[in-house]
């Protein structure tokens, strides 16, 4: 766990982390070790995929940008109005008397707008607030980008999964031609057959040729979340076929609100609360102070001038501004509400999706992939004996490999549901098993 205490990160991120440490190998002998048209670089956890987006993600590096420019809109925010310097110059390049500067005044003032009601102080809550929201969604966005690598990681070790299986589709093509054509030269069965072997094995050696193109797009999007454009990592290692057994729905029902998503509108709630209390204080007018000096160039005397100023009807006019924030606030807990709903449906539905999954995988390993390898050896050894025909063999050789390909979806679901439900909770579905 050394790698929470050089990245300190928010619990709801760890979630993603934790599934990473259960997804990943415990040692070589626990994977089934497909070999993959891999880069040249050591082999690639899902931890350390997800280290190496937390630092070089190009969308999470924009994030610290927008935060500290809202940190710097809270200083702004918390400025007072400038001091304002005004000039004055009257009754100067006129006619008559009022030629050239002789009989000009010019005036010399300093003005303050002194804000009541508390303005500044809530214009630095509402800009506080905004930070807390943006922080918040940063968060949101950051376990958004670790569920997309987790997306992407599976989909890769998804990929050298298929790869092992063309090769064995291969394999078995292979066997079965180097099989008949011994019983056709033997007289034993029809060259037809040999051609149609012929056929299957070009087709899986296509198949296998199009398993690697699709492992390498994969293994280059997985390398673009961290901003590389080279995937230059070995063969992912995963400990693919190892099923967790997630909790119970009620128990993730009850950490959906602590989901950013939903910490979000704590926060939005916040903001909309420092929106209303500075539209509340727009109803006490500001007050202008202007202090000053006066010149009167043709008597040569000086006089002091002040003035204050203060706009009228301010009560009147703030009046919509508090009926917006108003609207803004209540707003936010029917959102919230809406929001719920919609993610528990969303929730249930992977949830359900995830058992099925879960149910499809125990069932093809422990049950019909036996049953079908069994089939092949003795499918095979009729198929030598003359009992069967080569179209019966190559049935049994299908359906194994139908299942194996199944095997390896239903896996893939099973782990991309996972990560969806933790991200959605915010928190690790299962721990990771010993």
């Amino acid at each position: 766990m050394s790698f929470f205490t050089t990245h300190p990160l928010p619990a709801c991120v760890r979630a993603i982390v934790l599934y990473a440490l259960a997804l990943c190998s415990v040692g070589a002998a626990a994977s089934t070790q497909p070999v993959e048209p891999a880069g040249s670089g050591a082999a690639l956890s899902l931890a350390s995929a997800i280290r190496q987006t937390l630092q070089g993600n190009p969308d999470l590096a924009e994030a610290g940008h927008l935060l500290r420019a809202a940190d710097a809109r809270i200083a702004q925010a918390g400025q007072r109005p400038a001091t304002e310097l005004s000039v004055d110059v009257e009754n100067v390049l006129g006619t008559g008397s009022a030629q050239g500067f002789s009989g000009g005044q010019a005036s010399l003032a300093l003005s303050q707008v002194i804000e009541l009601g508390g303005r500044r102080q809530r214009r630095t809550e509402v800009a506080g607030a905004a930070r807390d929201t943006l922080a918040i969604g940063v968060q949101a966005h950051r376990l958004d980008v670790l569920a997309e690598v987790t997306r992407r990681f599976v989909e890769v070790a998804a990929g050298q999964e298929r790869l092992a299986m063309s090769r064995r589709a291969v394999d078995l093509a292979e066997g079965a031609e180097a099989d008949v054509r011994r019983r056709v030269e033997a007289g034993r069965a029809p060259e037809v057959d040999l051609h149609r072997a012929g056929i299957a094995r070009s087709r899986a050696l296509l198949a296998q040729e199009h398993a690697e193109h699709e492992l390498l797009s994969a293994r280059h999007r997985l390398a673009a979340m961290w901003g590389a454009t080279q995937a230059g990592f070995g063969e992912v290692t995963a400990d693919y076929y190892r099923m967790p057994e997630p909790q119970g729905f009620d128990d993730l029902v009850a950490r959906l609100r602590g989901n950013p998503d939903f910490l979000r509108f704590a926060s939005q709630e916040r903001l909309r609360d420092a929106e209303l209390r500075l539209a509340e204080s727009r109803r006490r007018p500001d007050v202008e102070f202007a202090l000053g000096v006066r010149r009167l160039q043709d008597t040569r005397d000086e006089a002091l001038l002040a003035s204050v100023s203060v706009p009228l009807f301010s009560a009147r006019r703030a009046t919509e501004f508090v009926a917006e924030a108003q609207s803004r606030r209540a707003g936010v807990d029917a959102a919230r509400q809406a929001a719920f709903v919609r993610t528990q449906a969303q929730l249930f539905e992977l949830y359900q999706e995830l058992r099925h999954a879960l149910n499809e995988v125990a069932a093809l390993r422990e049950e019909v992939m036996p049953a079908l390898e069994t089939v092949l050896g003795q499918a095979r050894a009729a198929y030598r004996s003359g009992r069967y025909a080569y179209s019966e063999w190559t049935d049994a050789q299908r359906e194994l490999l139908d299942a194996q390909r199944a095997l390896i979806e239903s896996a893939a679901d099973a782990h991309r549901y996972l990560a969806e439900i933790e991200r959605l909770t915010g928190e690790p579905v299962t721990a990771p098993r010993n």
